[in-house]
């Protein structure tokens, strides 16, 4: 529950072309020429594009008398090969392949050129060029980011007592990103002092930031370069002294903690604690309080704590209460106390409190009990409130608490699918909670709520440019869908009003259900390029997810994991049953883990979907979990399972989505992916494509864009990620014949 956000993101067949020109001519014989094979194939008026087709090189896995041969596994690369300066024959050979996939791709959807770029044209010009976050107050100044007329990277800026006075700009975005094809700007924090800051880039696009200092009053770099770190780092109250973590330089995990003093080598600094349980990442952060630091040691099913005061960073730290089997638990300070979410005899978690002297489990008294239908997700601590984030039938409520006991309501709102969730609230000794709200029709906003007198100022509504856009033109629905065990599936959906159920209308769905993660109903400016093209567009709220509660999640992980594969086919199925669309015009979109689901779908379901989009998909699960070199792979045994051990190993290879390829008609599909990933690498879904091609018995678009220059998260940029969402509209769009 307390882990990070490791997972939230987002093709079969050869294109007949009633032509071909020379250029695609050409194209064909330079795919030819390749590494790769190619296959040819005859319409009755002309000759088509030809896709690539991988080499075979059968490669034995065996583990518990399972003999499993991957044809494919030549296109693994190690860090080292990709980013040695001289390349390889087996990296060479990868990377043809993979441009040769890109030229296909692009080739096959030529046609749609125009179009695509008309979709990248509406969606940006959706946006305001020169958007600017809501501003928040801390420690005496004005922090917040804005954004300059066709800039991809933002600024960002501070103001010191009022918005009134001079801007400052601490970082200036589009100027650092100059020569990077990608740019991230980590984490960023501040010193107790206001003088320094602390930041991570990443241009590589493999999470893994270098820490640079920053003289905010001459905006001078320090010497103090800090590599291979998660991207933010933490002051101590000495303005000197920082606190970072580090990845593993194989696995990607993050597994020590070190500090350093400004003015010294990275060489010299002290690491202060290391994660040695593989299952286990660890963090570090300062409490709210500013009195503490703290250490954060997770894994799925268990948390730990550790603390020291931040204003003697060089003390002994202390831990809260030692990890247990199956124990969450997340922390929080005020005055004198600790206050503890916890799963201890409660599933759904409940609110504990103990002093600052005497933390462990004996210590805790209960400010919360835990209850069997409501979710108890956060807290956000006041001088003369507790704010309590909740989830109840399987949508977020706030809930306001006067720590006297005078007061104890909920926030109201309207909409029948929406998210809402508590903001930057850095500050304890205010009356004003700021909050966050958005829905299927409602575009983002931003509230400052006043807790004493429940009076609302809305301080900033997502702009939707263009002129065209009102909410009052779109409706939404939430429906609960019945699946096959008599589980109700929650399901959001949403539309321009005049569509007309028939069961001819487009629709799309999305899921994910995973690591216990909630997809709630929110708004998209980009959603709006299919919804007025007539699509309505759904989300499966499926159980792996954590939307109706703790159970959720544990009802579709580890040897439960089918049900996420089943309630959303079950979605699908609602939805062609009462005629929302037909199975020729329903389609599928998830990424990462939800990539998984699109592969399990459409082995168990193929004849369902018209077209599936399946982003960074991970989708060849056995192979990459017995693999503990691979980023993240020994941490999430407890999501997935261990296929070292045999039970795990059996139920995992029954849904393995590059496992179960099998000879039947696949629906219309397109993969992106990225060279660069760390959490997904570019051969799960590089190998999946040409299996399918291989063993696909019909002849449906199938094809694979896979980014060169970024990872997990696609294009860094405001406006480069939104080329690969108009290649996947596209791609829908066209199979429904709607290309204006």
């Amino acid at each position: 529950m307390w882990g990070p956000f490791l997972c939230q993101l987002f093709y079969l067949g050869i294109m007949k072309l009633p032509e071909l020109s020379i250029s695609l001519l050409c194209m064909a014989l330079t795919l030819c020429m390749s590494s790769c094979q190619t296959t040819q194939v005859e319409s009755e008026e002309s000759m088509v594009l030809t896709a690539p087709v991988a080499e075979k090189n059968p490669h034995p896995l065996t583990h518990h008398g399972v003999t499993r041969v991957d044809d494919y596994y030549w296109m693994k690369l190690s860090d080292a090969q990709k980013e040695a300066n001289e390349p390889d024959e087996q990296t060479n050979k990868v990377v043809d392949y993979l441009n040769a996939e890109n030229e296909y791709q692009k080739q096959v959807m030529a046609h749609t050129e125009t179009f695509q770029k008309n979709i990248y044209d509406e969606m940006v010009a959706r946006i305001d060029q020169t958007d600017q976050s809501v501003p928040v107050k801390e420690n005496g100044f004005w922090y917040y980011t804005r954004f300059e007329e066709g800039q991809d990277y933002p600024l960002v800026c501070r103001k010191e007592g009022t918005m009134e006075n001079q801007e400052r700009i601490m970082l200036n975005g589009p100027a650092m990103s100059k020569d990077h094809s990608y740019f991230d700007i980590g984490g960023r924090s501040v010193s107790e002092d206001n003088k320094l800051l602390v930041y991570g880039l990443d241009t590589v696009s493999r999470r893994q930031y270098t820490l640079y200092v920053k003289n905010l009053k001459t905006g001078d770099l320090l010497a103090d370069r800090i590599e291979n770190t998660t991207g933010g780092a933490t002051w101590a109250n000495d303005n000197k002294t920082l606190f970072y973590t580090v990845k593993d330089p194989v696995t990607l995990r993050s597994y020590r903690i070190y500090k350093h003093k400004l003015g010294t080598p990275q060489s010299e600094d002290v690491m202060v604690f290391e994660e040695q349980d593989e299952t286990f990442s660890t963090y570090v952060y300062k409490s709210k309080s500013k009195k503490y630091l703290i250490i954060g040691s997770f894994q799925t099913l268990s948390s730990e704590f550790r603390f020291l005061s931040a204003d003697s960073p060089d003390g002994d730290w202390k831990v809260f209460q030692k990890r247990e089997r199956n124990h969450e638990y997340n922390i929080a300070h005020f005055g004198k106390d600790f206050y503890v979410v916890t799963n201890e005899k409660a599933k759904n978690f409940k609110l504990m409190k103990c002093p600052e002297t005497a933390t462990s489990m004996e210590n805790w008294t209960e400010v919360l009990a835990h209850r069997p239908d409501i979710l108890l997700e956060g807290i956000e601590i006041f001088k003369d409130y507790l704010v309590i984030e909740e989830r109840s039938n399987g949508l977020n409520q706030i809930r306001v608490k006067r720590w006297d006991g005078s007061a104890d309501y909920y926030l109201e709102f309207q909409d029948p699918a929406y998210t809402a969730y508590t903001s930057s609230n850095p500050e304890f000794d205010t009356k004003v909670l700021r909050y966050g709200y958005t829905s299927m029709t409602t575009p983002s906003s931003v509230y400052d709520f006043d807790m004493m007198s429940k009076n609302r100022t809305l301080l900033k509504q997502q702009k939707v440019l263009g002129g065209q856009f009102s909410p009052d033109d779109y409706s939404s629905e939430r429906v609960f869908v019945t699946a096959d065990d008599g589980t109700q599936v929650p399901m959001s959906i949403v539309y321009k009003k005049g569509f007309q159920k028939d069961g001819t209308q487009p629709v799309l769905l999305y899921g994910y259900g995973s690591y216990g993660n909630s997809i709630d109903a929110y708004f998209s400016s980009v959603r709006l390029s299919l919804l007025d093209r007539g699509f309505a567009f759904a989300i499966a709220h499926i159980r792996g997810g954590q939307e109706m509660g703790r159970a959720w999640y544990e009802d579709g992980k580890l040897q439960k994991k089918m049900n996420t594969f089943t309630d959303f086919i079950d979605c699908g199925e609602y939805l062609v049953s009462e005629k929302y669309t037909g199975s020729e015009h329903l389609y599928a979109m998830g990424g990462s883990a939800g990539g998984l689901l699109m592969g399990a779908i459409i082995n168990m379901k193929p004849e369902l979907w018209n077209g599936v989009v399946a982003a960074v998909p991970f989708v060849d699960v056995v192979t990459t979990m017995l693999d503990e070199d691979i980023p993240l792979t020994t941490g999430e045994y407890d999501e997935w399972g261990n296929p070292n051990e045999k039970p795990s190993f059996d139920y995992m290879l029954s849904y393995s989505p590059y496992d179960q390829v099998k000879a039947q008609n696949y629906p219309n599909l397109l993969i992106t992916t990225g060279y660069w990933d760390s959490q997904v690498q570019y051969w799960e879904p590089a190998k999946w494509l040409a299996k399918l091609r291989d063993m696909r018995t019909n002849d449906k678009q199938l094809m694979m864009h896979c980014n060169m220059d970024a990872g997990h998260g696609g294009a860094s940029g405001r406006f480069e990620q939104f080329k690969e969402i108009a290649l996947e509209y596209a791609f829908i769009l066209d199979l429904e014949g709607k290309t204006k």
